[in-house]
């Protein structure tokens, strides 16, 4: 037995009552569980019914499998070790067209058969011609089994091949000497079996300590958690239904306290592709000493989940393939009772005789006493490694750990991969032989995504070393620990192998860095690196100045420039020069540390000059001590994270909150400096959007420098569904000044980056900024240039752009034709896009209209275009296919495809598939229903949509399986794809059709279990992306959510938490849920700043100033919101259908004067040989009453100015139906709508041109709509 006095690091009790402690991670040395030894219940009987100690199915030898090789992985991802995992999502993949796989088993072992299962992507990449081959030594190798011309049916399809005359090896290998022809080998399992298909007797289940599992997502393979060992338990059903098995671990005695916990880390296998997720059903149990389980006191884990082997299974917060934490306050069901048994469970109640688990835990601990965080400094509650244990094969947020302040120029953060632009800071995947993670360096980065990459980095590394340091990362790397890693936004610390602490704190333009030596060094040095030979470093014996450039960046890193640098270290150089190994520009600088340990060295950087680099040190940095500049971003960041306080919250759910408020207001990122003063500041920067000419020198950029604030680092596809919502409720003064240095892109370089990296990055669909900036114009952001805002987005919707970086995709035709159509990749999606930023663009105008601000002579252009674009928002209903009941892509001629699968993912869909885009209206709810047949056929639909699994099998258009397929696989809520934003404001569509409790059901679902394990670096279900992840829990803990964002509304969800304060300028919001409990999750009525109400939203107008909106809340739902009238309101009405705009011309329905001008493109026109020309269309069929049209400019100056348009019914008497003069197009290839002011049912129209602004004027289009 092992007493709490006897654990390993607890120190002995005073008295038998006090909290006890117990750890192990089953490393030597450290405490041992039993080996499989089964629990007997106070009845004396096995706690075992149903299940076996079988981890793999009759005849299989994967279970000996002790050690897996390879000649090439393309690690960590795409490892040998998934062969292994049983999981056909997972694979192998080495870069050559030949390669070995090599099993090492634990003993001989006699293979009778081996099965290969294909992967995902190009069947070219299978193996085809191959040996199987065994040795006794794993030298000499001798073929089993040979293969030519091999081939699979299909993707994830299972071969199985009979060995001829099987012997015992402890060593085979699967060598492939040709595979389909690509230039790559990838295969997703390879098994071993003996033949044999008998179940094995009964046995307990399995519970022994191992080497950890071979492979998973994120991990470090053949490791446990922490260290190099873990529990592996597991077994197989006998019989369909429950089944169930708890195994003794340790006999203790520990007692237990008010504040005890337990927690530990479980990894759960995925076995055979098994959806019901059955490895999911286990837990780390406890006995105590009055014959109850932790399992039966209705204990709930951190988040709010039953602690049960049962109740976590059917919670659905384990992930499976991956490591999860779990933690349980213990002391608030058992205080007063003392642990006498810890032991491992597994309780399934819905599986078949065919269903097996296995996993493996680590860590498991009781502390009598664990630290609290000090809620005093909000900045305690923020991890900045949350998010960081990710890939690119699946991503728990693919975050950076960065500090920085809010909306920074500059970011700060640790990187284990120094020369990577991409995953530059892994959280375990790289870590060393003994499981722990490895410093490169810490680095200055600019990285907005890592699928975008980073730009202008540089990175910062101590070192040890007597002689000369090496600058190559692997060489210079030092070991460290999370459990003494401080990641915070406000400064980060890490205490090294060797003995020193590096520490930074973060400034704007630069930062500090601060580095104390050991002891008995007598000297210290600092790297300085680039992560390629695109920078350099000028540092000297004896200065204390470093200098330098860096031009580094990726492919996506448009508009990037050279960085510029300057640094003063706090002392003289004792040495410095080139540190080998490395890159070009790679320096050392050494410090005599006998007597004075620490060094400190302030960096600042510009990207304007090395002049300016220096200024701002002046500005921001010179004179000023680490701990000061730490202190000035703690307070920064305290005022950022202070705006919202919260009432009734776990510990979790505050790290939850703030962590995300930091996500949120850590982008986008400032790129403008102060060459001015402090008392009369000047703000300049370096345009990413602006053409430049020549080359940048060692001191000077070669980009143009530019007047005024420049905002960079947002993908709008990605942020503006809550980013810029929550910016405009939370922070409206900041939203005002990034809105406008995102039109600083619009005045500088003609557009808005769709995505800004900084610059204008070809990449995502939609021109997302037209309705995120016209939502907070909406919702009373005072914006310092709304007309510019507006004139930017409306550039978007209607200008042909010059190239594929900026503007819309497709607009060539789509404005003409209603839909973008299949010759445009992802089609639907710039379609849809498009449609919901019309409506903001839409209101907006309508906006700027009725403000006193907007000059009059424009008020009437913005009344037009305001009806325009609202009535083109409708037009997501031109793909709508009433035959499939989905928004489906149209080919050219305007055909839907004849066969549809709203499984498949990719074109015309993007990073989703049909499913996923069959609700995307979300500003016209109303219409969508109606086309489905109403509100409750909606319903009905997302009902579907909710119990229609998505099994990651059906990669369509991308050939493969993308991490966002199997990540919406794990989300577990049907084809609901949260782990991606295109999926976001779906749950809240249940408000259209009259069932809020279904958005309070699947939103409060959201919340509870995919935000989970940040204390091990996860915490999202997918990409964060710029904040929009985080934003998304923030807006919807409050209760409230922009599902029609470009609106001044937002519909309402269901509160988090019991109160929540909105500090504001303005006016405090407060939200309070009465009676608001895990279970408590209906409304059961409202009130919004104390008027009671039913309906589905609340406009901004109602929170403008000091407002409340106070819910009550119930186990039940209620009849809130559940009437017609109560959903929100949209552009169409309940029970109407959408009422787009349609062209009455084309082709076989006129006769044209210009064929050229009713094609249905932009791309051609018509140069006039006068500057009075007439323009006519005769209907060939019934007269059309004719309510708008179009004018598109040419692609060269020279267009109409004044006109008139007439109509008749016979081509003879003809009628001024509308007039116009002084009319102006302000770009080449702009569309522009005209509201006919006397229209009629006319079968002939004519242009009658009065006036232009060239003898030869040009245009490209004409339409007439009805």
């Amino acid at each position: 037995m092992i007493t709490a006095g006897l654990m390993l690091g607890a120190a002995p009790p005073s008295h038998a009552a006090t909290p006890g402690d117990f750890s192990t991670s089953f490393e030597a040395g450290q405490p041992q569980p039993a080996e499989s030894t089964v629990d007997v219940g106070s009845n004396g009987k096995p706690r075992q019914s149903n299940v076996i100690g079988a981890l793999y199915p009759p005849g299989s030898l994967m279970g000996e499998v002790d050690k897996v090789t390879a000649s090439d992985e393309n690690a960590p991802n795409e490892a040998a070790g998934n062969l292994t995992d049983g999981d056909g999502n997972t694979k192998w993949l080495a870069f050559a067209t030949t390669g070995w796989v090599q099993y090492d088993m634990t003993k001989p072992v006699k293979a009778v058969t081996y099965s290969l299962t294909s992967a995902n992507d190009a069947p070219t990449r299978d193996p085809r011609d191959f040996a199987l081959q065994g040795s006794t030594d794993g030298k000499t190798w001798v073929d089993l089994d040979k293969q030519t011309g091999f081939s699979f049916p299909s993707r994830f399809a299972t071969k199985t091949v009979t060995i001829a005359s099987p012997v015992e090896y402890q060593h085979y290998r699967l060598n492939i000497t040709a595979n389909a022809g690509a230039s790559i080998v990838q295969l997703a399992d390879w098994t071993l079996s003996d033949g044999s298909t008998e179940q094995p007797a009964d046995t307990p289940m399995v519970s022994k300590v191992g080497n950890g599992p071979i492979s998973g997502y994120n991990i470090k393979p053949g490791a446990g958690w922490t260290g190099v060992k873990a529990l592996r338990f597991g077994g197989s059903h006998t019989a369909a239904g429950r089944g169930y098995a708890w195994n003794k671990l340790y006999d203790v005695k520990i007692p237990v306290g008010p504040r005890t916990r337990l927690s530990y880390k479980l990894f759960a296998d995925m076995v055979s592709d098994d959806l019901t997720y059955p490895s999911t059903y286990a837990a780390v149990d406890l006995h105590f000493t009055d014959g109850t389980y932790l399992s039966d006191l209705n204990a709930l884990d951190d988040h709010g989940m039953a602690t049960s082997p049962s109740g976590q299974g059917k919670a659905k917060k384990l992930y499976a393939n991956q490591w999860n934490s779990v933690r349980v306050d213990i002391g608030t069901v058992a205080a007063g009772k003392t642990i006498d048994r810890i032991l491992v469970g597994y309780d399934n109640g819905k599986a078949t005789d065919k269903t097996r688990f296995a996993g493996w835990l680590d860590d498991i601990a009781v502390q009598g006493n664990p630290p609290a965080i000090d809620s005093s400094d909000l900045t305690n509650y923020v991890d900045v490694r949350r998010g960081t244990n990710s890939s690119g094969s699946f991503s728990r947020g693919n975050n950076l750990p960065i500090s920085a302040v809010p909306n920074g120029f500059t970011f700060f953060t640790p990187v284990t991969d120094a020369d990577s632009s991409s995953w530059e800071y892994s959280y375990q995947s790289e870590n060393n032989a003994d499981n722990k993670p490895v410093l490169q360096g810490l680095a200055i980065s600019h990285e907005p995504s890592p699928w975008m990459g980073d730009r202008n980095q540089l990175s910062v590394m101590p070192s040890l070393a007597t002689g000369v340091p090496s600058g190559e990362p692997a060489k210079r790397g030092l070991a460290f620990d999370h459990a003494t890693e401080v990641a915070r936004p406000d400064y980060y610390k890490a205490e090294l192998a060797g003995g020193i602490t590096a520490e930074t704190a973060p400034g704007d333009h630069g930062g500090v860095y601060r580095f104390t030596f050991p002891s008995s060094a007598s000297k210290g040095s600092l790297i300085l690196d680039t992560v390629s030979d695109k920078g350099s470093f000028t540092v000297t014996p004896g200065s204390k100045v470093v200098t330098g450039w860096v031009d580094d960046g990726s492919g996506l890193s448009a508009g990037r420039s050279r960085m510029f640098v300057y640094g003063e270290f706090d002392r003289a150089t004792s040495g410095a020069g080139t540190a080998p190994d490395s890159h070009t520009g790679t320096r050392y600088a050494s410090f005599d540390t006998a007597t004075s340990k620490q060094v400190v060295l302030r960096l600042s950087t510009s990207f304007i000059s090395l002049d300016q680099a220096k200024k701002n040190h002046t500005l921001e940095l010179f004179g000023r001590s680490f701990d000061q500049v730490h202190a000035s971003a703690k307070a920064a960041w305290n005022k950022r994270l202070g705006v919202v306080q919260v009432k009734g919250a776990r510990e979790s759910d505050l790290t939850s909150l703030y962590s995300n408020l930091y996500r949120l207001n850590l982008y986008p990122n400032s790129q403008f400096e102060n060459t001015g003063t402090v008392a009369s500041p000047r703000y300049q920067y370096a345009s990413p959007v602006a053409p430049r000419t020549g080359s940048p020198t060692p001191t000077q950029t070669n980009a143009v420098i530019k007047n005024g604030k420049i905002y960079v680092n947002n993908g709008f596809w990605d942020t503006y569904r809550t980013v810029w919502p929550a910016y405009t409720l939370l922070y409206p003064d900041v939203a005002a000044e990034l809105v406008d240095g995102f039109v600083q892109q619009y005045r500088d370089g003609g557009w808005v980056a769709r995505w800004s990296s900084p610059g204008y990055a070809d990449l995502m669909t939609g021109t997302s900024s037209d309705v995120a900036f016209a939502d907070a114009y909406l919702k009373g952001v005072k914006l310092p240039d709304p007309m510019s805002t507006y004139d930017a987005a409306l550039r978007n919707a209607t200008v042909r752009p010059p190239n594929a970086a900026v503007g819309r995709k497709g607009i060539t035709t789509s404005i003409f034709k209603g839909y973008t159509d299949s010759s445009t990749g992802e089609n639907v999606s710039w379609g849809l896009e498009g449609f919901v930023n019309d409506y903001g663009i839409g209101n907006m105008a309508a906006g700027l209209a009725k403000d006193p601000a907007t000059p009059a002579a424009q008020r009437q252009r913005l009344s037009e275009e305001s009806e325009y674009f609202l009535r083109r928002s409708t037009s997501y209903s031109n793909v709508f296919n009433s035959k499939t009941g989905f928004l489906q892509s149209r080919s050219p001629s305007g055909d839907f495809p004849s066969t549809f699968d709203p499984e498949v993912w990719g074109d015309p869909y993007t990073e989703t598939d049909g499913w996923n885009f069959a609700f995307h209206a979300p500003h016209d709810g109303n219409g969508l229903a109606t086309l489905l047949g109403g509100p409750a056929a909606l319903k009905s639909k997302l009902d579907t949509f909710f119990s229609t699994p998505e099994k990651a099998d059906k990669p369509g258009a991308y050939g493969g399986t993308i991490h966002e397929m199997v990540e919406a696989r794990d989300v577990r809520m049907g084809q609901l794809g949260q782990s991606n934003q295109v999926s976001h404001h779906i749950p809240y569509m249940y408000n259209y059709a009259g069932a809020p409790s279904k958005t309070a059901e699947k939103v409060r679902e959201i919340m509870q279990r995919l935000y989970v394990g940040q204390d091990i670096g996860q915490g999202y279900p997918g990409d964060e992306d710029n904040g929009e992840m985080s934003a998304w829990y923030v807006l919807s803990s409050l209760g409230i959510y922009p599902l029609q964002v470009g609106s001044g509304d937002w519909t309402i969800g269901s509160p988090k938490f019991e109160k929540m304060t909105v500090r504001r300028p303005q006016g405090n919001l407060v939200v309070t849920a009465k009676g608001n409990s895990d279970s408590n999750i209906y409304v059961q009525s409202l009130t919004v700043n104390g008027k009671p109400q039913n309906k589905l939203s609340i406009s901004q107008s109602a929170l403008a100033k000091s407002s409340s909106i106070d819910f009550t809340m119930g186990g039940q739902p209620s009849s809130f919101g559940t009437r017609p009238q109560d959903a929100p309101t949209t552009p169409t009405k309940v029970g109407s259908k959408p009422a787009p705009l349609a062209d009455v011309t084309g082709a076989g329905l006129g006769t044209p004067s210009h064929a050229t001008l009713f094609d249905n493109t932009s791309a051609t026109e018509v140069t006039f040989e006068g500057a009075t020309p007439t323009v006519s269309y005769a209907l060939s069929g019934d007269p059309k009453r004719v309510a708008w049209y179009t004018l598109t400019s040419g692609s060269k100056a020279g267009d109409l100015k004044s006109w008139r348009l007439e109509a008749s019914t016979d081509g003879k008497a003809w009628k001024t139906v509308d007039q116009r003069s002084g009319q102006a197009f302000t770009w080449r290839n702009q569309t522009r709508p005209f509201k006919i002011k006397s229209p009629g049912e006319y079968s002939q129209y004519r242009l009658v041109v009065t006036e232009s602004t060239s003898a030869t004027p040009t245009l490209a289009e004409v339409e007439l709509l009805e």
